[in-house]
């Protein structure tokens, strides 16, 4: 077997291994510190019984990506700059979480507070980047392989990309285990594509899988511990940062439609809402309350998106034919 492809399992079998130990030592912790889940009186009425579930669990997806990254990927400069954006969206994330649940905010961080934040931290991102002499070219989908190359306007699409993706992932977080095994399928998808590539991000995608993996365990209905922001932030910045260094975020537009869908459903409610002064489109949003409000099993809503994401890796495979040969 290709070592590269085993040194991307070592990597997912040891984030899983340290994301299966933490979580029963930081749910019990996390409980008794009282970090509930604050669950809106508004929504469906089914998650009223889901309030003081411990939150803040992205710590330990967090914790086991980074620490089998750093193990596996032998110091490779890509997969650090990876890292800073998924530990530096995912502190954003931590920062936001502990004013709801500690300072008991209800909203956070304020909107401008998280976007200054983040425009900090993409800046830095996009620093690095260009230290690194990662190019501007961007994978057109189902083209034989073409890039086109942006100059500088790669960089206000990278702005784009990791402010909007990441935000978008955040509102994907909403039911049980919806975020941790949609984004396992994109990180899968990105792994094969990393390895078709030879790019050295493949163990770092290993890690994001396992670490998922274990989070998952704990986090599917009835989940036993929520991400938070900590983790849905983080793991924005993992997929819109590989997507980026791999020189493909208009694919990652197609695999992860599904944080794209939810980010669109958002706009257009709130915006549909002013316009007519207090008509919906959506039954509520995101888009995955609006099915649930419809009368979808929260499970069932789970696994069609799931599946919608499955498919739509399949589809984001057709379209980089011809670019692997």
């Amino acid at each position: 077997m290709n070592q590269s492809l085993l040194t991307g399992i070592y990597a997912a079998l040891a984030a899983f291994g340290i994301g299966v130990v933490l979580c029963p030592i930081l749910i019990p912790y996390l409980t008794r510190l009282k970090f509930g889940q604050n669950v809106r009186d508004d929504g469906p009425q089914t998650h009223l019984k889901k309030a003081g579930t411990p939150t803040m669990g992205g710590v330990v997806i967090v914790v086991s990506l980074v620490v089998a990254a750093l193990l596996f990927s032998q110091g490779n400069t890509d997969a650090l700059i990876v890292l800073f954006a998924v530990v530096s969206n995912g502190l954003i994330g931590f920062v936001d979480d502990y004013i709801k649940v500690v300072k008991k905010r209800s909203l956070g961080l304020r909107s401008y507070q998280k976007i200054i934040f983040q425009l900090i931290a993409t800046g830095i991102f996009c620093w690095l980047i260009h230290m690194q002499g990662i190019g501007t070219s961007v994978f057109i989908p189902f083209t034989s392989g073409f890039f086109l190359d942006l100059g500088i306007f790669f960089y206000p699409l990278v702005f784009f990309v990791m402010i909007g993706g990441s935000n978008s992932v955040n509102l994907t977080d909403g039911l049980d285990g919806l975020n941790s095994g949609v984004t396992i399928l994109v990180c899968l998808f990105f792994l094969f594509v990393a390895y078709a590539l030879g790019s050295p991000l493949l163990p770092l995608l290993g890690a994001a899988v396992g670490a998922l993996l274990a989070f998952l365990l704990f986090n599917a209905h009835p989940a036993k511990v929520f991400m938070g922001d900590t983790g849905s932030l983080a793991l924005g910045g993992l997929v819109c940062s590989v997507s980026i260094v791999l020189g493909m975020p208009v694919l990652l537009g197609i695999v992860g439609f599904i944080y794209v869908a939810e980010s669109l459903s958002v706009i257009i409610q709130v915006s549909y809402f002013k316009l007519t002064k207090g008509k919906r489109i959506f039954r509520m949003a995101p888009l995955h309350h609006h099915f649930e409000v419809g009368g979808w099993a929260e499970t069932k809503v789970v696994a069609v998106f799931y599946i919608v994401t499955a498919i739509l890796c399949l589809v984001g495979f057709l379209a980089t034919n011809g670019l692997f040969k």
